[in-house]
């Protein structure tokens, strides 16, 4: 069976090609659109896609006690990473203020978002909430869409569409994944298909086959807001208090599910540049 699967990596491997560029909006490389503030700390993360409207994603000084706490720190140098860098995230976040760019990601045009990603330890917050991106809406029934994981570094996605409060329900799905190695870098996925009613939603995790999938009635009329790297949405009110502790070394997201062929192409030329020997 490691014989298998091992043949199996090296094929996908083998056949990466550069990752596809129609519709992606976002790319946050730990390389590149980094400014630094004292030596390692990291206060704006610039999108790598020129032609986006959604240009920086930047240190919130609001609700926090100590100003520049929310900065993560930038890590060089990453021997598991093929010697790229991350960003080191410890209750932190930075945040897109663009308030309506990326709403129409769960509300009818569907979407792909890719990440290079590894966890720690997670600290005591909300339980079971720790959340490496999203972009909830900060207040109401908080539609938007969100990825976590439990205190125990199990992952989950979902979308809320704000048409009922609560965790979980039919409108506010959980797309459980596997209990994840601390300290291991992953290359976690998720799929929302196009459309409005019933869609497909699916998480992936190394592989372009999908560990969970579900469905989401979409409404189109559902209000996000601006979208956090480290934390599922702008929280100010008590900032840190919902974020995961780990590390994002690539985050991309396009604004139409790619289709199959696409998405393998994507998760094997992340493969190739960040873990092929």
């Amino acid at each position: 069976m490691k014989t298998l699967t091992f043949l199996l990596a090296a094929l996908f491997l083998a056949n990466a090609q550069d990752i596809p560029t129609s519709g992606l909006i976002l790319d946050l490389d730990a390389a590149h659109g980094i400014t630094l503030e004292d030596n390692d700390k990291v206060s704006i993360w610039r999108n790598q896609i020129q032609t986006s409207p959604a240009k920086d994603f930047i240190k919130r000084d609001e609700g926090r006690k100590e100003a520049g706490s929310g900065r993560p720190t930038l890590r060089k140098n990453i021997a598991i990473l093929n010697n790229h860098p991350a960003l080191v995230f410890r209750q932190q976040e930075l945040v897109c203020l663009d308030e309506d760019f990326f709403d129409s990601l769960s509300t009818g045009k569907g979407h792909t978002w890719i990440t290079v990603i590894a966890m720690h330890q997670q600290q005591v917050g909300l339980k079971d909430v720790n959340s490496f991106f999203g972009n909830l809406r900060n207040g109401g029934k908080y539609e938007g869409i969100w990825a976590c994981v439990n205190d125990d570094n199990t992952l989950w996605w979902g979308i809320r569409n704000g048409l009922t409060f609560g965790r979980f329900d039919k409108n506010n799905p959980q797309l459980l994944g596997p209990k994840l190695e601390p300290n291991k870098f992953y290359i976690i996925a998720g799929r929302m298909a196009a459309g409005t009613g019933e869609v497909k939603l699916e998480l992936f995790v190394d592989q372009p086959s999908a560990v969970a999938t579900t469905t989401f009635p979409v409404d189109p009329k559902a209000n996000p807001s601006r979208m956090s790297i480290g934390q599922e949405r702008d929280a100010i009110q008590h900032p840190g208090f919902e974020s995961f502790d780990g590390e994002i070394a690539r985050f991309l997201i396009w604004d139409k599910p790619l289709d199959d062929e696409s998405l393998k192409i994507a998760m094997s030329a992340l493969q190739k540049k960040y873990f092929a020997p």
